[in-house]
């Protein structure tokens, strides 16, 4: 009886130790449902193309992906393929150096543009590409080029010479100021004050790169392959951005997207985070960030 009674206690502060657990994130469904994270992997490993749309500064992002990462090669092995905005189309080849052991880690990291937050955010997916002979694509547009939309609109790419076009999705650029995304920039580029030609070609900075991405996406991807993508939540939020222009080019594309929100509370997601993405995965905002 004393042994019995002993258990019960033990089961007890067991299950208050949960109950006051507190959890560095919890994953919803685009409705507010929990979910499983096996039961999205489930989901995840049948699709063409999965975007994990990040916090670029968020620590259970960056953590959440290499586990992703490593979870979807145990499906697909060599039919995975990785990509990421985090890297630039003119820099392929010195990706794919590395990747073959061509080059050595110094000269890669030294000749590469990196994000400033490359060693602890997104080398231990390019390591892992590496180790398991996984192709890893730059997609992005060079900011360079970018910065010329940002200026001079789409107008200013144009006498670009077909070298620096070879890094750049195919023109004339397809864009509509209406997708939600870009008349939010449009609105934002008001609120901060920039004048009316930056005010019209601040969308169009963004544009060029969803539309890039886009088309080295599909310059990489074939039916068979899952192309897992990581980006700026911004890029795939609500099926737009990279979305828009991949549903564009291949309406048949199966594509599944996360997002991340932070909250004070991640019991539910709040209103305004249903719907932006298949997966939402809340971070309480108190979450120690890399930078």
């Amino acid at each position: 009886m004393k042994n019995r009674f002993l258990l019960i206690i033990f089961i007890s502060v067991i299950l208050m130790s949960f109950r006051s657990d507190k959890p560095a994130y919890k994953l919803f469904n685009t409705k507010g449902k929990e979910v499983k994270y096996k039961n999205m992997i489930k989901k995840l490993k049948d699709a063409d193309i999965v975007f994990f749309g990040e916090l670029h500064n968020n620590t259970i992002s960056h953590w959440l992906e290499i586990e992703i990462t490593k979870d979807l090669f145990e499906h697909k092995k060599k039919d995975l393929l990785l990509g990421a905005e985090m890297f630039e189309a003119d820099n392929q080849l010195i990706m794919d150096e590395y990747l073959a052991s061509k080059i050595s880690k110094k000269s890669f990291e030294k000749e590469i543009r990196l994000w400033n937050n490359y060693k602890t955010d997104y080398k231990p997916l390019v390591e892992f590409a590496k180790k398991n002979n996984l192709k890893f694509i730059a997609t992005n547009i060079p900011r360079r080029y970018a910065s010329i939309v940002y200026k001079k609109g789409f107008e200013g790419i144009k006498s670009l010479s077909s070298e620096a076009k070879k890094y750049i999705a195919t023109l004339p650029i397809i864009y509509d100021s209406e997708v939600s995304c870009y008349k939010e920039m449009l609105k934002m580029g008001a609120m901060m004050g920039k004048k009316a030609n930056d005010i019209q070609n601040f969308p169009k900075s963004q544009a060029i790169k969803d539309a890039t991405m886009s088309h080295f996406i599909l310059k990489h991807w074939k039916k068979g392959k899952l192309f897992l993508h990581y980006n700026g939540s911004y890029h795939s939020d609500k099926h737009e951005g990279i979305v828009w222009y991949l549903k564009k080019a291949n309406p048949k594309l199966k594509i599944l997207t996360i997002t991340t929100v932070t909250q004070k509370n991640i019991d539910k997601p709040d209103d305004k985070h249903l719907g932006k993405a298949d997966y939402i995965l809340c971070v309480p905002e108190s979450m120690t960030k890399t930078y």
